[in-house]
């Protein structure tokens, strides 16, 4: 209520409510408040975006190159126990397995506690949230110390376990654009709707992946290749302008930390530019995109993968372990693993000292292995040689082939078991790695059979085998993810770009055939984990087109009239459990008006009484008499569906709009309500058609 205060030495004459007045200094805090209001209106004249996607950027890249750091520290801490145990084989192989033991069991335990939502990847539950279904609390704040703990602690196991963090990373880049939303709201005074949120979110995928890789523009695209079915022109801005912010200021930390002296590659090759590959080798890296290589292994991974995970829920003993101590679990797959792996033991002929980022850099390697190796001289290292990482796959009994194929066999099946464990983890890295290793031991066989190289218009030229592994990372992970960026992603890792024909000719192979058996890594962890993500219609010869809506939407459900008193409207909520219902017009026209969410009759019966005029004074009974259209927010009806719509074209709408429910209309009124779930139904059925018995 606001009061008029008599001008004094101690009083304003401006008037004021009567709490204001009672607050020190009014006039200087109305002055100041003044002053951020023009503050304001001159820095979001440009629009408020900017300015978000360019905190959104700089937060993960600080975030990733801390977590970096400090992986390469508990890295080093780990070799350094190692090492110092000597020679006494039993303390190093618990050092060698307790170190990820204790890691893995502490990251599960610690993310798991705080929200089960930390755990995998994230990618998935993220592309169901962008259909517009939102999955509960997964995109709060409180998730966010979780996710990075765990994820620390996952990839300071090293690659004994073998996990990477391009997908918890998405999901941590998610977190910070709902967190940065809220806050844009608040400051702008603007009604936060759903549409910005995706916006939003696009654009964290982006910015996720580009502060991972340092990599914006493959950054970009692979989050619109894995995140949208539709994408909107109008949000490419904000995905490129936000990931380059992030791979910007990622590349830039590890300049002013001494770890290089300019802005380079994080995988920079040294693969000759003037001739680094010839005509005849195009045939190797299309064999190295089918099944030789990439395609049909991606398909037989993306099936074994899905019925691993499906089989641990299934299994009594693992779905118990799962359900009540995910800490013993994860802790028995480490043992398992850090058991192989140990150097002493199989370890030594996988290259299981080298770290998952040595790894990459040895397999990239310019030089030709199968030569190299021709040196009788030559002698493992007590240690991990940096400038001789090809070392660590010699092994004069099974020779650089056999090492190779050994680590393709073995990381197969321990990947796929890795996968299943409870944590915070992301699956491309690991899946990159095997990629190259894949085209390296392509590339060692050429170079094999042609060890002076081929011959092409008088002139020899040698094969490159790191080209090969090249080749292979991007076709390997393009296939499991079904995704082609992940061309331009390697060029961007390794700031090479001279093998761009062949690298793509192989990336598309490989994803012709993987798409055609297999849907991709992130649809079988959404089909296993049943989460309500609308299906592709893979195939255009399952009858999409013959099928109406009238075949599959739901004709019997609870409609509500606009007129609706108190006694309808309790025996509708009572009788059903429906979310939301149609309200029509009234009950003769059936005239499709709008739907009301079930919490809102709950409020409205709440707050009204089902009591006789005789028992209330005049002014209470219009309150307890109120009509479902006089004190209901009734919403707009999107999407609304002919009865002779095909389920191609509901599919397409659904997907488009990203909607989770449509109606059908018609003459007569409301007709049917169709789900998501329900049109995910129809799709399954026409897939996999039901034979009588």
């Amino acid at each position: 209520q606001l009061c008029p205060l008599y001008h004094g030495p101690l009083f304003s004459t401006d008037p004021c409510t009567v709490g204001e007045s009672w607050k020190p200094w009014p006039r200087t805090r109305r002055t100041v408040r003044g002053c951020l209001e023009c503050v304001k209106r001159l820095l979001f004249r440009v629009g408020d975006d900017w300015y978000f996607l360019f905190f959104l950027g700089v937060i993960m890249a600080l975030i990733s190159f801390a977590m970096d750091f400090t992986v390469s520290r508990l890295l080093n801490a780990h070799k350094w126990l190692y090492r110092e145990l000597g020679d006494h084989l039993l303390l190093k192989y618990l050092s060698w397995t307790m170190y990820p033991i204790a890691l893995s069991a502490f990251s599960t335990g610690f993310s798991q506690s705080i929200t089960p939502h930390s755990g995998g990847s994230g990618i998935p539950e993220l592309k169901t949230i962008l259909t517009g279904v939102m999955l509960e609390e997964y995109l709060a704040i409180k998730n966010f110390g979780a996710k990075v703990v765990g994820l620390t602690c996952t990839l300071a196991c090293g690659s004994t376990v073998f996990l990477g963090k391009v997908g918890p990373f998405v999901h941590l880049s998610s977190m910070i654009a709902a967190y940065l939303g809220k806050i844009r709201t608040s400051v702008s005074g603007e009604y936060e709707n759903k549409t910005k949120q995706n916006e939003m979110l696009v654009a964290a995928a982006a910015v996720g992946v580009a502060t991972v890789f340092g990599a914006p523009i493959s950054g970009v695209l692979f989050s619109i290749e894995v995140m949208s079915s539709h994408f909107a022109v109008r949000d490419y801005w904000r995905g490129f302008f936000s990931a380059t912010c992030g791979a910007f200021m990622f590349r830039l930390l590890s300049v002013f930390s001494s770890e290089q002296e300019t802005i380079t590659a994080l995988f920079k090759t040294s693969f000759k530019i003037d001739f680094p590959f010839d005509l005849p080798e195009t045939f190797f890296f299309m064999a190295l995109g089918t099944g030789v290589g990439a395609g049909l292994l991606c398909a037989v991974l993306s099936f074994c993968q899905r019925w691993r995970l499906g089989y641990v829920r299934r299994n009594s003993l693992t779905a118990k372990l799962l359900a009540a101590d995910k800490p013993i679990y994860s802790s028995l797959v480490a043992l398992l693993l850090a058991s192989i792996t140990f150097p002493p033991s199989l370890g030594h002929f996988m290259a299981s000292r080298l770290s998952m980022k040595e790894h990459l850099t040895s397999l990239f390697d310019n030089q030709t292995w199968g030569i190299l190796s021709q040196n009788a001289s030559l002698a493992r290292p007590l240690q991990v040689d940096p400038k001789n990482l090809w070392l660590e796959w010699w092994e004069p009994r099974i020779t650089i082939y056999g090492s190779l194929a050994l680590f393709l066999v073995m990381k197969f099946w321990m990947l796929i078991l890795a996968t299943t464990m409870p944590m915070p983890a992301g699956y491309f890295m690991p899946i990159f790695v095997y990629g190259a290793a894949i085209g390296r031991l392509v590339g060692e066989g050429v170079a094999l059979l042609f060890p002076h190289g081929i011959q092409s218009d008088g002139s020899v030229n040698t094969i490159t085998p790191g080209g090969y592994a090249l080749a292979g990372a991007a076709a390997f992970s393009g296939s499991v993810t079904h995704t082609l960026s992940t061309a331009l992603l390697a060029f961007e890792m390794t700031g090479q770009i001279a093998h761009i024909l062949p690298v793509t000719l192989a990336v598309l192979v490989a994803n012709a055939i993987a798409q055609k058996f297999q849907p991709s890594f992130y649809d079988g962890t959404i089909i296993v984990k049943k989460l309500p993500y609308l299906p592709r219609i893979r195939s255009r010869h399952i009858g999409s087109y013959s099928v109406t809506t009238r075949q599959f939407m739901n004709p019997h459900f609870a409609v509500l009239a606009k007129g609706a008193g108190f006694e309808e409207i309790l025996r509708v909520v009572t009788s059903t459990d429906d979310l939301e219902y149609p309200i029509v017009e009234s009950a003769e026209s059936l005239i499709l008006v709008g739907m009301v969410q079930r919490a809102t009759l709950v409020r409205y019966l709440q707050t009204h009484d089902e009591a006789t005029p005789g028992e209330k004074e005049p002014e209470e009974k219009s309150h307890s008499n109120g009509t479902l259209g006089d004190d209901c927010t009734i919403e707009p009806i999107t999407l609304q569906l002919s009865p002779w719509t095909s389920l191609h074209q509901a599919h397409n709408l659904f997907e488009l709009l990203r909607q989770g429910r449509g109606t059908e209309t018609s003459r007569s009124g409301v007709g049917r309500k169709g789900w998501g779930r329900q049109l995910k139904a129809a799709i399954e059925d026409l897939a996999n058609p039901k034979t009588l018995t």
